[in-house]
């Protein structure tokens, strides 16, 4: 049994790994603020599932609040600490800029101070694959060795940034991280601001869909169950001392936006009325990951395609939101 924290518990992949790290015997501590940015509710109705299991306690806090974060590091004697917590959204980096600097910068500074002072094994922490940016040429899969210099959007700067205080500390101070750069993560407890799951909302309403970039766009979906899969083999093997390793994690290959669209209606039983749009700011055409490394380390294999993963939101979605067919 290992004992460790979770920033960001209450969201979509943190609540996921707290209830795997849970089910294979471990204590687990989560950490989160429970900010507006989209429906607390759905952020407590995941942690009430954690609630009551045991080995599980949540703690309501402000990560950019340091001595918090070190004081309950210290407190629960942390194995390891598994850094989910963030202000998340391309879009709304765009309106509001301000929110990124204190969850995202003073955030993970707040992380990194706490596991340095209190000999944390393993700090493992969420990057993003919005910091590879736009590829010009298109078509071949983003590699870890890939320049990571030209971000389009404050926050993939942010995640970017993460990653170069994490180098700094790993230098400096030698307690092995590992960096995860997740692709587009979709399935059951997500999250609202996600394109299929708004698109689902407004099918079932009878409202038209904007699609942005003309219906161009391709991304690398990776179902929830098989980001926790690649979360927890990395969780347990980290790097050698001093080493800040960066690892993508996807599903491999791209889904153009119109199939995931012709997915979600066939989940439905519904067709969507589709306005197409221009690209938005800050977004990019086609993303997905070479998972090469992530295989060799830890046997990472993605099981879920993207129309068993919809299905399977669908399901999900019906039952919590009350929606009849």
């Amino acid at each position: 049994m290992s004992r460790i924290l979770v920033t960001g518990a209450a969201g979509f992949v943190g609540a996921a790994v707290c209830a795997r790290l849970l089910d294979r015997g471990d204590d687990v501590t989560g950490f989160d603020n429970f900010n507006a940015y989209y429906d607390v509710a759905l952020k407590d109705a995941r942690v009430a599932r954690l609630n009551g299991r045991d080995g599980f306690r949540m703690v309501r806090g402000d990560l950019a609040d340091a001595g918090h974060v070190r004081s309950l590091v210290a407190e629960i004697k942390a194995d390891a600490v598994v850094h989910l917590g963030a202000q998340a959204g391309v879009r709304h980096s765009i309106d509001q800029p301000f929110d990124y600097e204190r969850s995202n910068l003073a955030g993970h500074l707040s992380v990194l101070e706490a596991c340095r002072h209190e000999d944390v094994r393993h700090l493992v922490y969420a990057s993003s694959s919005s910091v590879y940016g736009e590829r010009p040429e298109g078509g071949e899969a983003f590699s870890e060795t890939d320049a990571a210099a030209r971000p389009v959007s404050l926050y993939a700067a942010t995640k970017r940034a993460n990653e170069l205080m994490s180098h700094a500390y790993g230098s400096l101070y030698g307690f092995p991280q590992t960096g995860l750069r997740f692709f587009t993560v979709y399935g059951p407890w997500g999250r609202p601001d996600m394109a299929y799951f708004s698109f689902t909302r407004k099918i079932l309403a009878g409202e038209p869909i904007e699609v942005f970039g003309q219906g161009q766009m391709a991304r690398d979906f990776t179902y929830i169950d098989d980001i926790v899969d690649g979360v927890i083999g990395a969780l347990d093997n980290p790097p050698p001392r001093g080493e800040n390793r960066i690892l993508n994690i996807g599903a491999g290959h791209p889904v153009a936006l119109m199939d995931m669209i012709a997915f979600l209606e066939g989940a439905l039983g519904r067709e969507a009325t589709k306005i197409f749009r221009s690209m938005q700011p800050g977004d990019v055409t086609r993303t997905y990951a070479d998972i090469s490394a992530l295989v060799a380390l830890t046997g990472y294999a993605p099981k879920v395609m993207l129309k068993e993963g919809l299905e399977r939101f669908v399901v999900w979605y019906r039952e919590y939101f009350g929606q009849a067919r």
